[in-house]
């Protein structure tokens, strides 16, 4: 991680993704984020810009080796942004893979209120415009799909209620949210608190074994959200007796969990996922925390090689 950049200087910057560029504020972006992966991929083409999907302009971006064979579709977790991916996209891309990538809205460089969402339907409005921004810039087939926590709930989501299209290949979830730890309380918490405020302060976990990922989230990424706003709470406890009443579907998924994650309930979860879906490949990660994609060196790893057998 390099220099500081300043996200209101860059925000404006944004054209539609289509027709966007790296130039400018966009390069010191990823530098500072570790995004500019041309160095080590000669021939990457990369770029930064915006669609719009569900009322929000959404921040996107796009890694495209000259020679891709299929593409990952990568989804980042609650309170993250696609500018700390760098190790998943870097292995995606060494895979032979373009990887197309956004900020959820109120996440990153997107719009929306600071980590806040009405409905998680809004979520799979989204989704549906990154497939088509998918389509509109002709990235090869199979599009895979890789997402993060909420990322995988969003993924969940749509492969048990939405619409199937037959470019999609492998859905990955690391870590994946169904229910956080701890539900029943976190519940009672926000029913108590919700006519009182509307958002909490944000408290910093230690959700990886790596100390300078925690370090930089806490200290120096200028992309974090500082509280937890009580909608996206009643938008998760609106959503999670949603998918455990939907019926089963016929995919296959491959799944990464650690068996030290504290911020979901993990052993809940991989049951739901278990009676939804026909098949299900799981690695558990033995001291693994929640945000695999930047846990340690040697646990990514390991899950990178379990994925590239599969993906290979």
């Amino acid at each position: 991680m390099s220099e500081a950049f300043q996200p209101d200087l860059l925000r404006p910057l944004l054209r539609p993704l289509t027709a966007a560029t790296t130039e400018g504020g966009i390069a010191l972006y990823q530098r500072f984020y570790g995004l500019d992966l041309s160095g080590r991929y000669p021939g990457l083409h990369s770029r930064l810009g915006t669609f719009e999907a569900g009322g929000y302009r959404i921040a996107a971006q796009l890694w495209r080796p000259a020679l891709a064979r299929g593409t990952l579709l990568l989804l980042h977790g609650y309170y993250d942004h696609m500018g700390l991916y760098r190790h998943v996209i870097d292995w995606a891309v060494g895979m032979g893979f373009a990887v197309l990538a956004f900020d959820l809205p109120g996440h990153g460089l997107s719009e929306g209120k600071a980590a806040s969402i009405g409905d998680f339907s809004e979520y799979q409005t989204v989704l549906t415009g990154l497939l088509g921004q998918a389509q509109a810039l002709d990235l090869p087939q199979p599009w895979h799909l890789c997402g993060q926590s909420t990322g995988g709930a969003i993924l969940l989501d749509y492969l048990l209620t939405g619409e199937m299209r037959p470019e999609l290949g492998r859905t990955i979830l690391l870590a994946p949210l169904v229910r956080p730890r701890a539900w029943g309380w976190s519940k009672l918490s926000y029913q108590v608190l919700r006519p009182f405020v509307d958002s909490i302060p944000r408290r910093f976990t230690e959700n990886s074994t790596d100390p300078e990922f925690l370090a930089f989230l806490r200290d120096r990424d200028p992309l974090q959200p500082r509280t937890l706003p009580t909608a996206w709470v009643g938008a998760l406890a609106r959503w999670i007796p949603r998918i455990e009443a939907a019926s089963p579907g016929a995919q296959s998924l491959l799944v990464v969990q650690g068996d030290a994650d504290e911020t979901v309930d993990w052993r809940y979860n991989l049951r739901v996922l278990e009676d939804k879906f026909e098949k299900i490949e799981c690695l558990l990660l033995t001291g693994a925390r929640h945000h695999l994609a930047n846990e340690s060196e040697v646990l990514r790893q390991r899950y990178f090689e379990f994925l590239s057998e599969r993906l290979g």
